[in-house]
């Protein structure tokens, strides 16, 4: 302690480099869904937990997370911080995260202030044991949690023990974690309507031509490429345009350096495809959104999500949207204001087995109905405008900042 504030020490390993990577390397080895239950475990176990019950009221909230990272839930963690400081409520912004994702550094947090963490149920435990042992003591703890199946993983429930509420993007994620912290969650949408989203680009830096009708889908492979569905997006355009140049598919992924074999199976179904360009590099997220705002459609005919930040950012873009008819972008998607695709509930088959979840199930969008939605706006300039502006406005009113401050004054952070 000092001068009444917690300080949070920057840690430095002190492993032999060789020995830490022999012990990584044996690490791997263990099957994938043991590692995960085994490390939320153990550090469940060791972490601090908060006083129950917390404080009553917090003088503002301290936000945690991956802060500096380039990716979705980061930028929400700095949403959420923006907000916050806007009503004069932040104390701050605190690195928190697993151990060579998130840097840690030295920072100070108010004694009395709440904490949002935005960092997911089994990765919570891990992050907290970071940081000092008092940090909760006596402190009024949120987390900020996303799932994008109606049934969760079981090590979930581990991560219950260091929150008083949780905040889901959507009810549909809501549902889920009500399962396991019945009466404890509260549906607080992400407010990207808060602020003008910062916007880089336009169709000549991106070489678009203006003639030419432009279609996007954009996703991170470590979001799992079965659940965002790429595949079903490019057999949708070549279904709906065949090899007509008049319109473009532009296909904006990252994170494919760790899964080549994912990048290899996307540019085998494009094949020769004379109208789709895979665009395989990192993006600021003003860029990206930039990208979209230069596009004329976005597809996303994924088969789950907690909300769906890429669909969220079209509509406030004012972009058509076609996406899938389930999970969590309904929280900001209508039959009115959007192309919704028809699908069936099926079983989730996962490569990677993080979404293989007992009695889970996830939706399989028709191919059928998602080229006909495409054609019809590819080739009707008017509705796409119509359509992109009764987005925009729903949008807009759904995705504000007032679901953010109604939940922070419900919690007493003043």
């Amino acid at each position: 302690m000092f001068n009444g504030r917690i300080i949070l020490p920057c840690r430095v390993s002190a492993v032999n480099p060789v020995v830490k990577k022999a012990g990584y390397t044996a690490w791997r080895l263990l099957p994938r869904a043991f590692r995960r239950t085994a490390l939320t475990s153990v550090a469940a176990q060791l972490a601090r937990k908060p006083n129950q019950p917390e404080a009553r009221t917090s003088n503002g909230v301290v936000v945690a997370g991956d802060i500096a990272g380039n990716n979705g839930l980061a930028e929400t963690a700095r949403l959420f911080h923006d907000v916050i400081h806007a009503a004069g409520l932040s104390r701050g912004k605190v690195p928190l995260g697993l151990p060579g994702v998130v840097e840690m550094s030295r920072v100070t947090v108010p004694p009395d202030a709440a904490l949002l963490a935005v960092v997911n149920a089994p990765i919570l435990p891990v992050g907290l044991l970071r940081m000092p042992r008092n940090l909760l003591k006596h402190r009024r703890v949120i987390g900020v949690w996303a799932w994008e199946l109606p049934v969760l993983p079981r090590q979930w429930q581990l991560g219950t023990q260091f929150v008083h509420e949780i905040w889901a993007p959507s009810s549909f994620t809501a549902d889920a974690l009500e399962t396991i912290a019945p009466g404890r969650v509260r549906v607080v949408p992400y407010p990207l309507a808060a602020f003008e989203l910062p916007v880089t680009g336009d169709r000549h830096s991106f070489g678009f031509n203006n003639d030419t009708v432009v279609v996007l889908t954009a996703f991170n492979l470590n979001s799992g490429m079965a659940r965002k569905n790429p595949l079903g997006a490019i057999a949708a355009f070549k279904a709906a345009f065949g090899t007509d140049e008049t319109f473009q598919f532009i296909m904006k992924i990252s994170g494919a350096e760790s899964y080549a074999a994912d990048l290899r199976i996307i540019i085998a179904a494009i094949g020769g495809a004379p109208n789709i360009k895979l665009i395989n590099e990192n993006f600021t997220e003003s860029s990206l959104r930039g990208l979209i705002a230069a596009s004329d459609i976005v597809v996303s005919l994924h088969r789950s999500e907690g909300f769906g930040l890429i669909p969220a950012a079209a509509m406030l873009l004012g972009k058509p949207v076609v996406a899938t008819g389930w999970s969590g972008n309904l929280t900001f998607m209508t039959p009115e204001t959007s192309a919704l695709v028809s699908y069936r509930l099926v079983q989730p088959v996962d490569e990677r087995g993080v979404y293989e979840v007992a009695g889970a199930r996830w939706a399989e969008p028709d191919i059928e109905d998602a080229t006909a939605q495409l054609r019809r706006l590819g080739h009707d300039a008017a509705l796409r405008a119509r359509l992109g502006l009764a987005g925009q406005t729903h949008a807009r009113a759904v995705l504000s900042a007032a679901p953010v401050l109604a939940a922070l004054n419900a919690n007493g952070i003043t």
